[in-house]
């Protein structure tokens, strides 16, 4: 894809420096007016920190992003490295692909996007803070969807673009529920957990059954099964849980391994969550003057999970192939 083995790491460090000078530009300009949810400078912010009359409104919370900067280039100089050792392309996370890079790159943009978010306090940056969470959540539940209904590569980018820009739009426009009281990114996050559920025990029994997964995911944040059939009216989005089955009508040709990295991201993950739980101002744990905070590690956690997703998806192997 690429001519030279360092281009997938020039790419991502481009993106650095394209941030810092819009950030530059922005700081010039003061940040621009607050977000109206957002505390007043001197206070305790809503993830805890102190708000600060400085460079950035939450500053360990906005540099505990680094960690996902670092994880997204770290993968992109990985990509760039499989074309130099030539190693062998077994599936699309091998080498610099259109989709290994944009995973690479979905992950990268988390950091930009919650530091616009930490960093300003405006309603721009809680913007982009979301639509960085919602392009990388999108990647591996579509990835599974796509290669158990044999989709090719371009009704793949084609769903993901339109689903992207749909959120991005409608959340600029409406409101982060889009007006209709779906939280995409948390849906997203039990799609993907049923499609790989369906991609490890494919079957066509296993197809309809597995919207109930999505259930036990939202028991693990907090939603549990009596709550959401209790209240139908809010919870009206577990038919999503059903959609991943919908369309995943044939068995993956590849399999993959799910020790260590799935596990480690996993883990990670929902350790991160709890921590994310503690992070708020109305927590008796919450110390806003603290170099040490909840909603920091938070992010460096889900660092970890997105390499190790990588590393997982990575694993996959077709039935033939020898590596």
């Amino acid at each position: 894809m690429f001519k030279s083995s360092s281009t997938p790491l020039r790419i991502g460090l481009g993106g650095i420096a394209l941030f810092i000078v819009a950030s530059v530009v922005a700081r010039i300009d003061g940040w621009g007016l607050p977000a109206t949810n957002e505390s007043a400078i001197g206070e305790a912010s809503r993830w805890c920190e102190r708000v600060s009359g400085g460079l950035l409104r939450e500053p360990v919370n906005t540099l505990g992003n680094l960690g996902f900067v670092i994880s997204g280039l770290a993968m992109l100089y990985v990509l760039g490295r499989d074309v130099r050792t030539d190693r062998p392309k077994v599936n699309r996370f091998i080498g610099p692909t259109a989709l290994s890079m944009l995973y690479a790159l979905s992950a990268w943009f988390l950091g930009p996007g919650s530091m616009a978010m930490h960093g300003t306090h405006t309603d721009f940056g809680a913007w982009l803070d979301n639509v960085s969470m919602v392009a990388y959540i999108l990647v591996p539940w579509l990835l599974n969807v796509s290669l158990m209904g044999r989709w090719s590569a371009r009704r793949l980018f084609s769903t993901y673009g339109l689903l992207l820009g749909a959120y991005a739009s409608g959340y600029w426009f409406i409101g982060a529920d889009l007006g209709i009281g779906l939280d995409f990114f948390g849906v997203s996050i039990a799609m993907w957990l049923i499609s790989e559920v369906l991609f490890r025990f494919h079957s066509q029994p296993m197809r309809w059954m597995s919207g109930f997964v999505g259930f036990a995911v939202g028991a693990v944040f907090g939603v549990t099964p009596a709550e959401m059939l209790a209240n139908p009216t809010d919870h009206w989005w577990i038919i999503f849980f059903w959609l991943p089955g919908l369309l995943a009508t044939q068995a993956p040709e590849g399999r993959r391994r799910y020790t260590p990295w799935f596990w480690i991201g996993l883990a990670s993950f929902v350790t991160a969550y709890m921590i994310w739980l503690t992070g708020v101002a109305d927590h008796p744990w919450c110390n806003p003057d603290s170099l040490i905070q909840a909603h920091a590690i938070w992010h460096l956690l889900g660092a970890v999970s997105t390499w190790s997703f990588f590393c997982f998806l990575r694993t996959e192997r077709v039935s033939g192939d020898v590596s």
